[in-house]
């Protein structure tokens, strides 16, 4: 049942002071009346139904929820702006920039010069703010228009794929300055060798051909650690599935790990009971080797390197490898298994180390579903863990 409709007494006492003023003027009383009698006729006519307002207004509501049901779904921050002040932000821009951003102006929110500048167009667009959230962090702002009224503002965070290209200029510098080096050094003996003129003494030759050798050996290391982590990168997706005794596998890398010399510092301590895990065995041949040359480079000559390999409760196997060195400070830990990431460059490259043997490690540990973990106390040494989710042997 619908509201009576309420006398439009403004417009009424209006109309009767009109006819008032007419009549003093002289105008002839049945037209004055006639005038008024349309006039309040037509307030009538034109005046809405209360219904008809409140479904005007449920209209205006609905079509607000709807619009921040629709855009609360989307993974991307969106916020919705009457003008420049935003009336709906979704979650993701919430979580962004927090739930106070609702109400405000948006450049109040976005706080940086270059949003301001593309709030303040007439048309939309787009701009790639650096700094907007974070000193490091990339974004890109889009401004849509629904109507001269209504704007969307649509944000998309480009931080990790400007990471992404960083680090691949970074690896490219880095492999280009690690290969160069032994090639310089290389060449430059050769060169000596070579050069007419007076013979080089045997005793002076025989060390530059040792060096010779020793560059060549490390570029080959080198070329071969930079094909092993682009393979294990190619296929990190792909987890393996082949059934491997972990016991067995650990105990035979640890053997062929390290020159002849170092092999009687190494300790191996592994169940007798089979350790079944899904993986990849020269892959994890090669993280087991990697982990105990690093412990014999880096521990102390007269130190024993151990290996261990141990069934936690539940579904999980744990190799162990530690070494008693001098440790690494602890600033250094959370970049270790960076490319070509050295704690001492000098020391490494004297060691043989190429700087990729815990990337390497990192990337066989990731593709195995697996967790790796460091620890190291100056003057004590380093431990290094690497734990793998078991499974039962198939009868």
């Amino acid at each position: 049942m619908s509201e009576p409709r309420t006398l439009p007494w403004p417009g009424i006492v209006i109309a009767g002071l009109s006819g008032i003023g007419m009549l003093v003027a002289g105008a002839n009383p049945l037209l004055v009346v006639a005038v008024m009698l349309l006039w309040i006729g037509s307030l009538w006519i034109v005046r809405p139904e209360p219904q008809q307002v409140q479904q005007q207004t449920d209209s205006v509501q609905l079509t607000r929820d709807g619009m921040r049901d629709l855009i609360e779904q989307f993974s991307l921050p969106l916020m919705l702006l009457d003008r420049n002040r935003v009336i709906i932000a979704n979650s993701a821009a919430r979580v962004v920039f927090g739930k106070h951003i609702v109400g405000q102006d948006a450049r109040v929110a976005l706080r940086h010069p270059q949003a301001v500048r593309l709030l303040d167009r007439k048309r939309g667009g787009s701009v790639t703010i650096q700094g907007l959230t974070t000193p490091r962090s990339i974004w890109q702002v889009t401004r849509h228009a629904i109507n001269e009224r209504y704007w969307v503002i649509e944000l998309h965070n480009r931080t990790a794929e400007a990471d992404i290209s960083r680090a691949h200029t970074d690896f490219v510098a880095n492999a280009s300055h690690e290969l160069r080096t032994p090639l310089a050094s290389i060449i430059g003996y050769v060169e000596t060798l070579t050069e007419p003129g007076e013979p080089v003494e045997p005793e002076i030759s025989s060390k530059f051909l040792e060096t010779v050798l020793r560059e060549a050996r490390r570029l080959q290391s080198l070329v071969s650690d930079l094909m092993s982590l682009s393979r294990i990168e190619a296929e990190k997706h792909e987890q393996p599935d082949e059934p491997i005794d972990l016991s067995k596998l650990v105990a035979k890398a640890a053997k062929e790990a390290g020159a002849p010399k170092d092999k009687p510092r190494i300790q191996i301590t592994v169940p007798e009971d089979e350790i079944m895990v899904r993986g990849d065995r020269q892959q994890l041949e090669q993280l087991v080797r990697n982990l105990v040359d690093n412990g014999l480079k880096y521990g102390f000559h007269d130190q024993p390197v151990e290996i261990v390999v141990t069934r936690e409760d539940g579904d999980r196997a744990t190799i162990t490898v530690t070494d008693h060195g001098e440790g690494i400070d602890p600033e250094h830990i959370p970049h270790l298994t960076r490319r070509f990431y050295r704690t001492d460059p000098g020391r490494s490259r004297a060691a043989g180390g190429t700087g990729l043997g815990l990337a390497i490690v990192k990337h066989i540990v990731e593709r195995h579903r697996g967790r790796l973990d460091i620890a190291s106390k100056k003057g004590q040494g380093t431990v290094v863990t690497v734990k793998l989710q078991t499974i039962e042997r198939s009868r």
